[in-house]
């Protein structure tokens, strides 16, 4: 059997696989860094049952079905979930890929029309792009391997290519599919829902397909287009973790396949359900890519790795390295109920309080006094706000505050004067009823008309005044998956298209704005996803801005998302989600640990909140580098217990900021510690405002002790500074 090797390598990562008979792409290793002396032993090919049957009558031991294929394909022996699937001009859909060439790239090649990872000069990146050839069609699929050696992640996409003379249909085109040599696993998944979004579910691998999908037009609220095996005993800091995050903000599939023989294939990729491509002579398709971070210092190896990579390889622009503002936003203060005083009512006494920027939410525009109307009249409502938006920031901005403002782009409202002109704009099938959500349809980006209009009026309306920050919402997912403008044998490709659209309204509009921070929003945390990072280097997390709910909000999207990415902020009481009680310090605490600030009335405040709230905005300043760019540790996780406590520590391990937290007050607890992380043992560290002195080898082998509290929801802050 000739054998060639391909063997890719990070700082601490090994991942490598081999061409069977010179032909098929198949997959040996993905681990902890070795030198690969023999990697090609890894292979075993065995004869096993006639069911799964073999390609090459001279050699019984070949079988597609028990192959660990790089790429895998379906109809001619290979039984498992594939990872693409083409229907030929006779209706067939049998594919046989065979290797052609392979080429190496310095750097990292951007994917046309597609948010990606990015190398930039001085990085040790390096691209492998294997070529394989269907030889009956033409088909050509070129599998992209982007190495981080520094970053210590591996990404990969696809791109296919009709080389033939005559067409062909995409059925499925996933980015990724990885077969594991045993089952041996858990599956993590982060679910959940609308003000409940990234709950933590690990679950043993079981006979069978298991997997996690949206159909909803986004990466959705449901479930996050990110899954993880862990290795059996596999913890928050010990063993064995392979994540796999989709750079997508659409429509996905992810999942595992355990098969007959206990083998594990894990795959990812935009949802085949509903989808199609139609692929001319010479057309491509190119799929988002996939991320892959393999730890073996457990989930918060894991996590630490998709935060530094994201952080600076995925997020652009100034505000990947600038410190974010603290903002006041007014949306739980007033809904659609203000006038231009109200606002700068509430600007005047953020300023007071420290606070550095004020953003208006949704109302400013159209005859918006209610959610029924005006999307897509991108004009102010000169009822609320007689002389204009121009006068009200400069209101603002005299206050010696920013600006910021909310826009819903993407919709479009039955009762404005945009749907009485172009009711053809929103997606759509002719003949059949379209369903409203919150009173709105969704715009057809898939169309370059809508696309200009909306850079246009929004543009237009971010010239018209020194906005430093935009709030991008979007609040309901599709029905109806149609355009005006697609053939029918096209239109299954709206829902991608109208993706490819998005991302080309973003890049025009961020691209022309660099001095504005946007920040991404979908109901909350519906379209939480490294797609959206890319042009908004945070999200609105959820809508639930509940502290306590907050809690097991924040550490489920730590998983994968870095802390800079999160907007987090103070709300009322009780809640306007859950209606819960809990002390302003407690949610100052909760939301310090994200980009931070307030959504409340200001004006209402007592002068001790007046004091509290100044006293966390000034801290906030100070320790905000830690939160933004600093290393994220869980220390205990609200999923299991009563309390919840994670760090941010500085890359040079001089600072620290802790959050604890306990839920529910009991009497008379028993005493206990916590142990901190990513210290470094051998300094010591005084807890600020303190003259307490600590190794930091006893905080992080001994700990600290637990605070008790005298009630519910109660929650201590610590911070630790190196003594010299």
């Amino acid at each position: 059997m000739d054998k060639q090797l391909f063997h890719l390598q990070t700082c601490r990562t090994s991942y490598a696989f081999l061409l069977v008979h010179s032909k098929y792409p198949s997959h040996l290793y993905w681990g902890r860094r070795v030198r690969g002396r023999n990697l090609d032993a890894l292979l075993e090919l065995k004869e096993r049952a006639s069911f799964s049957p073999t390609p090459d009558p001279a050699d019984r031991r070949l079988s597609f079905d028990t192959l660990p294929h790089e790429y895998p394909g379906y109809g001619n022996s290979d039984f498992r979930m594939p990872a693409f699937q083409v229907q030929l001009p006779d209706g067939s859909t049998v594919s046989d890929l065979r290797y052609v060439t392979h080429r190496i790239i310095d750097g990292k090649p951007e994917l046309p029309g597609l948010p990606a990872t990015y190398a930039e000069d001085g990085d040790a990146v390096q691209t492998l792009v294997l070529t394989l050839r269907d030889e009956r069609t033409g088909l050509t699929v070129d599998l992209s391997y982007s190495v981080f050696e520094e970053l210590d992640a591996i990404t990969r996409s696809v791109r296919l290519t009709n080389g033939g003379t005559e067409p062909l249909k995409l059925l499925r085109a996933l980015s990724m599919s990885l077969d594991f040599a045993h089952d041996r696993f858990d599956l993590l998944q982060l679910s959940g829902s609308w003000a409940r979004e990234r709950d933590l579910f690990r679950s043993r691998l079981r006979p069978g397909l298991q997997a996690i999908e949206s159909r909803r037009g986004s990466s959705s609220h449901m479930q996050n287009p990110f899954i993880a095996l862990l290795a059996e005993g596999a913890t928050e800091d010990y063993g064995d973790v392979y994540g796999a995050s989709f750079v997508y903000s659409g429509n996905f599939l992810a999942g595992v396949e355990v098969d007959q023989f206990r083998t594990a294939r894990m795959f990812m990729g935009i949802n085949p359900f509903d989808f199609s491509w139609h692929l001319d002579a010479g057309e491509s398709f190119q799929t988002p890519e996939a991320v892959l971070v393999y730890s073996a210092e457990g989930l918060g190896g894991m996590s630490r790795i998709y935060h530094d990579l994201y952080r600076s390889r995925l997020c652009r622009g100034r505000f990947r390295d600038e410190a974010r503002p603290i903002l006041v936003n007014n949306w739980e203060a007033t809904y659609f109920d203000f006038d231009a005083d109200k606002i700068e009512a509430i600007a005047r006494q953020g300023k007071e309080l420290g606070i550095e920027l004020f953003v208006l939410d949704d109302g400013w525009f159209g005859k918006r006094d209610d959610d029924t109307t005006s999307l897509g009249d991108w004009f102010v409502d000169r009822k609320k706000l007689p002389l204009g938006l121009e006068d009200l920031v400069r209101r603002v901005k005299e206050l010696g505050m920013q600006f910021g403002l909310w826009f819903e782009p993407e919709m479009i409202s039955p009762e404005s004067e945009l749907y009485r002109a172009h009711p053809d704009w929103c997606l759509h099938v002719e003949g059949r009823h379209r369903t409203t959500g919150r009173n709105q349809l969704v715009l057809d980006l898939s169309r370059q008309d809508v696309r200009d209009y909306l850079v246009q009026t929004i543009g237009g309306i971010l010239e018209s005044a020194p906005i430093t920050y935009v709030k991008w919402d979007m609040n309901r997912n599709m029905t109806e998956i149609g355009s005006a403008l697609l053939p029918p044998h096209r239109q299954r490709e709206t829902a991608h298209r109208y993706m490819l659209g998005l991302y080309e309204v973003l890049e025009r509009i961020t691209s022309a704005f660099p001095h504005i921070l946007f920040e991404s929003c979908s109901g909350g945390g519906g379209r939480f996803d490294p797609g959206m990072l890319y042009y908004m280097p945070q999200t609105w997390t959820s809508d639930n801005t509940d502290a306590i709910a907050r809690l097991r909000i924040q550490y489920g999207t730590s998983i994968v998302y870095p802390i800079s990415s999160m907007g987090a902020h103070v709300s009322a009481v009780p809640n306007h989600q859950v209606g819960r009680i809990t002390p302003l310090a407690t949610r100052g605490n909760v939301a310090m640990s994200g980009n931070f600030g307030y959504e409340l009335d200001l004006t209402r405040f007592t002068e001790e909140e007046k004091i509290e709230v100044a006293r966390q905005v000034a801290l906030y300043k100070e320790i905000r580098h830690l939160v933004q760019f600093g290393d994220f540790y869980r220390l205990l996780s609200p999923f299991e217990g009563n309390d919840a406590a994670w760090m941010m520590v500085s890359k040079d391990k001089r600072e620290a900021f802790v959050v604890f937290v306990t839920v529910l007050n009991e009497a008379h607890p028993p005493l206990g510690r916590f142990r901190l992380k990513g210290l470094d043992p051998d300094r010591n560290y005084r807890l600020v405002d303190t003259d307490q002195i600590y190794g930091g080898d006893e905080l992080m082998f001994a700990g600290l002790p637990k605070p008790l509290f005298r009630s519910d929801f109660g929650s201590k802050i610590y911070r630790l500074k190196a003594v010299e």
